[in-house]
């Protein structure tokens, strides 16, 4: 079972971050760092996996990671996960982000992560792997997209009725309608 995703930048502050146990989020905090630190000093050349820190359970967890660019990927998981497996899950989260997004970039997870979310949510849910196969993941992001699209219409509607009324030049036609004379008006009612 994956316990935590996080993925973060070269210099440690996170993008995007999902525990799948109840931690405070000062442990959170702890735990991304401590990952960071172990995770950002090894080399290019070395195994993607390693024993997790002592913070996310120490050497019942494993931290399994990629490096591309200027992120970090890290999936905290359990010994009942396959490394192999879940190597090629973060690089089917890679390329569907790449996908989506058109070659991604850090700002991209920065701006847009509640789309962000979605995608892993669409791969990653309660710790549980649920899908891997990228055309069925981007399918179901293109259905959302187009359900957004259509939410946008009817929510936009109220703003085009203003800009309608805006149009119509109201003030001019205030300023033509003929009101009785006051003063005279006042002095007419009888009470």
């Amino acid at each position: 079972m994956i316990k935590a995703i996080m993925v973060f930048n070269n210099h440690g502050k996170p993008r995007l971050t999902s525990f799948y146990d109840y931690i405070t989020e000062e442990l959170q905090q702890q735990i991304i760092k401590e990952t960071f630190h172990l995770v950002s000093k090894r080399d290019d050349n070395v195994c993607n996996f390693l024993e997790g820190g002592s913070l996310i359970g120490g050497s019942d967890y494993k931290l399994i990671y990629r490096h591309y660019a200027t992120l970090y990927f890290v999936f905290c998981v359990d010994s009942s996960e396959s490394e192999l497996g879940i190597l090629d899950l973060i690089q089917v989260f890679v390329e569907t982000l790449d996908k989506c997004f058109e070659n991604v970039c850090e700002l991209d997870l920065i701006f847009h992560v509640d789309k962000v979310h979605y995608i892993l949510n669409e791969l990653v849910m309660g710790g549980m792997v649920l899908e891997t196969n990228m055309n069925e993941i981007f399918t179901r992001i293109e259905e959302q997209n187009k359900l957004e699209r259509q939410e946008a219409g009817i929510s936009a509607a109220p703003a085009r009725a203003v800009s309608a009324v805006k149009n119509m030049n109201i003030s001019q036609q205030i300023k033509d309608i003929k009101l009785p004379d006051l003063p005279q008006a006042i002095k007419d009612l009888k009470f």
